[in-house]
């Protein structure tokens, strides 16, 4: 079962999010999209989604820092493990909660809007469980493993255990031997990676990154009797 789940279960993943995703790209260009819904409700949607996504950014860093950054690391930029968890454990609980608190306001709002919720798939609402049980799993295991009975060095067994399925170089056991709430929030995060290219998460491949380089676009304003010498028509002429 340790084989299958942590060894077999994560390439599955990476085969389904990477076919998955060209597929989706080739044959659903025009269902690529977030579904936007700010026409229907737009005021709770100004609060619950900058709340939602930066806690996100910060829970993608803490991640990228935790899983893929090896402990000699930042033992050899001096931050020994007492002052990482510190950190660790500071930044993932502002992080987490403003995740989990900015899904539920997103939840809330699709639920009590009849438009929004009428145009809310089939697959995305599977996804939002998913989404949901997988954050709620990973703040649990900030505040019950590294808060109440921590510190827990995760970066002992489910960082070096990732990185190795990224190397080609399973390691099950390790994985194996990680706190339950741990595994749990893995094997939900798996899940979700593997339900992403067929729900509105694929809207985040998308991302305008290249604005932030592009020229900026200058508008000016002209005086509509200086525009052309025909003279505008009216209504339905």
């Amino acid at each position: 079962m340790n084989l299958l789940l942590w060894g077999a279960a994560p390439y599955v993943t990476i085969a389904l999010l990477v076919a998955g995703t060209i597929w989706r790209y080739r044959h659903d260009k025009f269902g690529w999209t977030s579904r936007s819904s700010q026409l229907h409700e737009s005021k709770l949607l100004k609060i619950a989604s900058p709340i939602f996504h930066f806690g996100l950014l910060m829970v993608v860093g803490g991640h990228v820092l935790g899983l893929l950054v090896p402990e000699g690391a930042t033992e050899f930029f001096g931050i020994d493990e007492e002052n990482y968890h510190e950190v660790s454990l500071a930044a993932g609980t502002v992080a987490g909660f403003a995740t989990v608190g900015g899904l539920g306001l997103l939840l809330w709002r699709r639920l009590r809007t009849p438009a929004v919720r009428q145009a809310t798939s089939r697959s995305d609402r599977y996804m939002y469980v998913v989404l949901a049980l997988a954050l709620i799993a990973g703040l649990a295991t900030t505040l019950i493993d590294n808060g109440l009975r921590g510190p827990y060095d995760y970066r002992l067994t489910v960082g070096p255990w990732f990185r190795g399925i990224l190397l080609l170089h399973p390691r099950p056991s390790l994985m194996a031997n990680a706190p339950i709430d741990y595994q749990l929030h893995t094997g939900l995060g798996m899940l979700l990676f593997a339900l992403w290219p067929f729900s509105r998460l694929v809207h985040a491949f998308s991302a305008p990154i290249q604005y932030l380089a592009r020229p900026y676009v200058v508008y000016r304003r002209r005086d509509r009797h200086q525009v052309g010498t025909r003279t505008p028509r009216r209504g339905w002429e």
